[in-house]
């Protein structure tokens, strides 16, 4: 489709301003991607925020503009009672959802994909999803999480199909998609950025918002909100204002509650005696079996997936000098 720029304008002036479903982090008609490392509760974010979604009413401290619609929440990890369990006081007073609030989760004794016709458990999945879509016609859709549509996201090659196939789903359908995603085992002591997003480079190139959850190191039950990427508004939470949160249970529903404002950097672990310790151990050895390799090329060996290669060269590099003046 070829038009000149002012008739597309003219064209998107018929179509509704996007509106907040989780303050700046999700609007309407986004496909956007929460990640974090495992445990730190992004299904329990998610499950709140799509709980606000189905009620129409904001979780406090954040924003909520879209009206009171149904939500369906698809659930790859835990199962029903275990679900229970974390939306109870010991399996009595359960927490009442709203009647919107549609959760899904695989059953067990249908999943032979090629009884029904399908090559890859992957594409009987996709079609399902598509199909739950239809009959519920919902317009909210959460998915936890990624890997389970795809086992290997780290991969380029398998990321993108799958991001190609749900922007597809949100165009077709008019949907507005939280995808919830896991972070690789990361340097706590850096911030975080969209490299540690598995499957970063494209995963981060076809979503319209993306945000994660950061463990603060200072207390275990404390939680920051960072976003990573954004369209439809500037960023608003970077590393120099996140949202903090602590997490916890005050009756029969496990919550993120908003506590204030901070920067990343009070909530990340400090650098040790012992981290230097550590790497100087890692950049000992290779020296010692190749005596010509700079600073740049140990770092490039030795830096974690999602680290922060500049740290880690800068680093590398006083270790090397100093090994060298003690030659």
């Amino acid at each position: 489709m070829v038009q000149t720029a002012d008739d597309w304008i003219e064209q998107a002036k018929e179509r509704p301003i996007p509106r907040m479903l989780f303050d700046e982090f999700w609007f309407e008609g986004e496909l956007c991607i929460l990640f974090a490392e495992n445990g730190v509760g992004k299904s329990l974010l998610a499950v709140q925020i799509a709980n606000s979604i189905s009620k129409g009413i904001p979780i406090a401290g954040f924003r909520l503009q879209s009206d009171k619609q149904p939500v369906l929440y698809f659930d790859f990890e835990l199962t029903d009672k275990q679900f229970e369990a974390r939306y109870s006081v010991n399996y009595q007073h359960h927490y009442n959802f709203s009647p919107g609030f549609l959760r899904a989760e695989i059953d067990p004794d249908n999943t032979d994909y090629k009884e029904h016709g399908f090559d890859t458990f992957e594409d009987y999945l996709s079609d399902e999803l598509e199909q739950n879509i239809i009959e519920t016609g919902i317009r909210v859709l959460i998915i936890d999480n990624v890997t389970y549509l795809k086992t290997e996201t780290e991969k380029a090659k398998d990321a993108l199909p799958l991001m190609k196939r749900l922007i597809q789903l949100k165009r077709k359908y008019k949907l507005s998609i939280l995808v919830l995603a896991h972070t690789p085992k990361r340097d706590l002591s850096q911030p975080i950025t969209r490299n540690h997003l598995q499957g970063s480079k494209h995963l981060s190139n076809l979503t319209d918002s993306i945000f994660a959850i950061g463990e603060s190191q200072v207390d275990s039950h404390t939680r920051y909100l960072k976003q990573i990427k954004a369209r439809s508004c500037e960023m608003q939470y970077d590393t120099g204002n996140v949202m903090v949160c602590t997490v916890h249970q005050p009756h029969n529903f496990v919550l993120f509650e908003f506590t204030g404002f901070g920067t990343e950097r009070e909530h990340l672990k400090a650098a040790s005696e012992n981290d230097s310790h550590d790497l100087e151990a890692e950049v000992t050895p290779l020296l010692q079996a190749e005596p010509g390799l700079t600073a740049y090329a140990i770092a490039k060996r030795i830096c974690p997936e999602g680290g922060n290669f500049n740290s880690y060269k800068v680093r590398v590099s006083r270790i090397v000098k100093r090994l060298s003046n003690k030659q």
